[in-house]
């Protein structure tokens, strides 16, 4: 089950939040716990029994963790287990397929395997888990003794399957202690509403020019109908996933949590590092605060430095994807961030904010096209395409077609990509008061109509990180 569904939005949501609220205070996190099972099982039911492993065997492992402290060889070994139990699920369900077609490749051998199907959202709530145990380990969280409570926290729908990736350390305060009320509660909704416009109005409609663009012969495509494309499909990943984060915190808020922001309006950035500061912020901070830091940071020498990068970016293209082409696009990442770590920042932070977001746009809507391709040769074909160097014409009547179809499209998505639209709506807001209020109100019962009238007219609804 997906939030940008009619199924969620007019059933399984009203009929949770009637259970939830009329359930007594101590029992929501029950409710909880029960309706996001039955959310997870929706499409893939036979993962239900992974998903409650998962919840039993790291509720057991903490507690033992925490009993055993003050032994401490016991106690890391316990620790260091749970982690490889933990990491070994999410290797033979994401990348076994992925090593033995490597070992076959290298040796010559012809190992057969049964793919399996990815458990939605295993990348995500294993690191959630994950940040839980360490965090016991290293006595930063007290054990969660209550394993209702505990469940809750690992299956929580609203970021179950695509994250915000949320630390314990961030919440294990309010899964006993939230209070909801109205004012939270209508902003979850806002918040909500505006996520599903970005996730079907803006991402759904854009990304049917990359998808078809995409299945062009690469032969064919001009040079500029291969920048539109990738160009689609930059805004499309955008508003999908922070879409669908928005969509997530609001839902969040319905319930009473407060979850981290997860986009900050990346394509305003000046350089690649503060890009990733605004995309995907859990996922970095969770890097940062369980790989980067462990590994020595900053502290040490240049050279461990450059190696902590590597490691961090290795695994951030492999935590996307099982192939090369997603190793290669974190590397590739890694490489540039490296670069203004030592040396190309303070260039970067004298350029004008023209020049400097222009040398990071190009940078990573050729990192998508790594992103989004089968296979690294793709990427490349593809990039020669883009830069000229494949002997593909400029332009064409498909590329003047494209451009001029879905102009307003795309100025939309520009708009809405940076903080011109909240500037205003705040500005507006704060200005006609009630007023204001009412009418921001109906622009979102304007959206919902567009999002529903759409969803029930078209079939094109997917979501790019369910694969993650």
């Amino acid at each position: 089950m997906v939030f940008s569904s009619l199924v969620f939005i007019f059933i399984f949501l009203p009929l949770t939040l009637v259970i939830y609220f009329i359930a007594p205070k101590k029992r929501r996190n029950l409710i909880l716990l029960v309706m996001s099972l039955i959310f997870y099982g929706w499409g893939e039911p036979i993962y239900i029994g992974l998903m409650i492993f998962c919840i039993i065997f790291n509720y057991l492992s903490s507690l033992f963790i925490h009993k055993y402290r003050k032994r401490k060889k016991l106690s890391k070994k316990i620790f260091v287990t749970t982690l490889v139990i933990d990491l070994g699920m999410l290797a033979f369900f994401k990348y076994l397929g992925f090593i033995i077609n490597n070992i076959n490749a290298l040796f010559g051998l012809n190992i057969y395997f049964e793919k399996l199907a990815l458990p939605v959202g295993i990348s995500f709530y294993t690191f959630q888990i994950i940040s839980y145990v360490v965090d016991v380990y290293l006595n930063k969280v007290k054990v969660q003794k209550n394993i209702i409570d505990f469940g809750a926290y690992v299956t929580m729908f609203p970021q179950l399957v695509a994250g915000p990736i949320v630390q314990y350390n961030d919440i294990f305060l309010q899964l006993k202690n939230r209070k909801e009320n109205i004012n939270q509660f209508s902003e979850g909704i806002d918040r909500f509403i505006l996520g599903l416009g970005k996730k079907v109005l803006i991402a759904n409609n854009i990304g049917m020019v990359w998808t078809i663009i995409k299945a062009t012969e690469v032969s064919r495509i001009s040079v500029i109908s291969a920048w539109i494309g990738i160009i689609a499909f930059t805004f499309q990943i955008y508003f999908d996933f922070s879409g669908y984060s928005d969509m997530a915190i609001g839902l969040g808020k319905m319930f009473g949590f407060e979850f981290i922001e997860n986009f900050n309006y990346p394509y305003i950035s000046k350089s690649v590092t503060e890009f990733w500061r605004r995309w995907h912020i859990s996922l970095g901070s969770w890097f940062r605060e369980y790989l980067y830091i462990p590994l020595g940071g900053n502290r040490v020498s240049l050279i461990m430095q450059l190696r902590n990068l590597f490691v961090v970016w290795f695994i951030t293209g492999l935590w996307h994807g099982a192939s090369w082409n997603f190793i290669f696009w974190g590397l590739y990442f890694g490489f540039f961030i490296a670069c203004e770590k030592f040396f190309l920042g303070k260039l970067l932070n004298k350029l004008p904010w023209c020049i400097s977001n222009l040398y990071t746009m190009i940078i990573v809507i050729v990192g998508w096209v790594f992103f989004d391709s089968n296979k690294l040769s793709d990427a490349l074909n593809y990039i020669k395409v883009m830069f000229g160097l494949s002997g593909n014409v400029f332009i064409d009547s498909t590329a003047k077609y494209y451009f001029h179809a879905n102009l307003i499209l795309f100025v939309i998505a520009i708009l809405c990509a940076t903080p011109i639209i909240y500037f205003f709506h705040k500005k507006f807001k704060n200005r006609f008061n009630a007023r204001g209020a009412i009418m921001m109100a109906a622009s979102r019962i304007f959206i919902l109509f567009l999002a529903t009238a759409y969803l029930v007219n078209d079939s094109f609804n997917p979501f790019l990180y369910f694969r993650f």
